[in-house]
Order: C-alpha cells, then structure tokens, then sequence
C-alpha cells in the first residue's frame, strides 16, 4: 500500500483538519472521502451565489449547520453509506473541531449571502459569495483548509 500513499505535504495538510492519530495510510485512504463534502458545498454555493438563488444558499446554510452538530457532514453520510461501500474505501470518522469550525464559519458567512440577496445588495453578494468560494474550491484541489489553519492557530494546536 505505501505507494499508494499521499505526498507527505498532502497528508499534512490533512492532518491539519484535524485527522491526527491516523496513519499516513489511513489519511491515504480517507483523502477523497474526506473531499466529497467541500465538493457537494462547493457546487452548491457556487450555483446558489451564481443565480443569487436564496433557496439553494438556504439549503447549503442548513447543511452546514447541522455539519455543526451531527457528528458528520451531511454530506458524509452519502458517502459514508453509498459511495465507501461502492469503492470499497473505508468511512469517514467523525468530523474534527477543525471541521466544526469551518461549519460554523460557513454557516455564518452563508447567512449573510442570503441576508445581501434578499435585502437587494446583489453586488455585495456576488463580491461575499464568490470570496467565500475560493476557500473550498483551494480544499477541493489541494486539501489546505484555511479555516482549519486558522482554528490550529488560535487554539494553539500542533499538528504531527
């Protein structure tokens, strides 16, 4: 298995979200899963900020509030109950405070997308929304995720 592991500086960056204790092998195998969730958000807010569509950014608000809460992303769950058993790859642990974190914050900054929509400042919600959209995408094609770097930061957490 060890070639196919992930270059060591993806697997650190991976780590930083909050997958310490898990082998390089484990990390390896968990890399996509852990990526279907930034996916499916992504696609979503880009769709939701591109048509300025309140319905879709409400639903991308809810999921990521219950990221929150629920010991996994919604999203997760497709995976964990459809897609893992299709590619025979293993299912994603609980999400880290890292990834709790990172739900928070978009849950917040969503709501204000919907909030500049609504109330008219279309402009404002294209500039917010398409800001907000770089972070995933950089998690989709490289596995940094800022607000996890920023949650390691201010919580002093050191990364193996």
């Amino acid at each position: 298995m060890g070639n196919k592991n992930l270059s060591s500086s993806r697997i650190h960056r991976i780590k930083c979200q909050g997958y310490c204790g898990y082998s390089d092998e484990q990390i390896s195998e968990l890399a996509f899963g852990n990526r279907i969730s930034f996916i499916l958000s992504t696609i979503l807010l880009f769709v939701g900020v591109a048509t300025a569509n309140i319905t879709i950014l409400t639903i991308l608000m809810v999921i990521t509030f219950l990221a929150i809460f629920l010991p996994n992303n919604p999203f997760d769950y497709i995976y964990n109950n459809l897609l893992s058993k299709v590619m025979n790859k293993p299912q994603l642990p609980p999400r880290s405070k890292q990834m709790k974190f990172t739900s928070t914050l978009a849950t917040i900054w969503i709501g204000l997308h919907i909030s500049l929509f609504y109330y008219g400042y279309t402009t404002a919600g294209y500039i917010s929304g398409g800001t907000m959209l770089c972070i995933p995408l950089v998690v989709c094609f490289t596995d940094f995720c800022l607000t996890s770097y920023i949650y390691n930061l201010l919580f002093k957490v050191k990364i193996e």
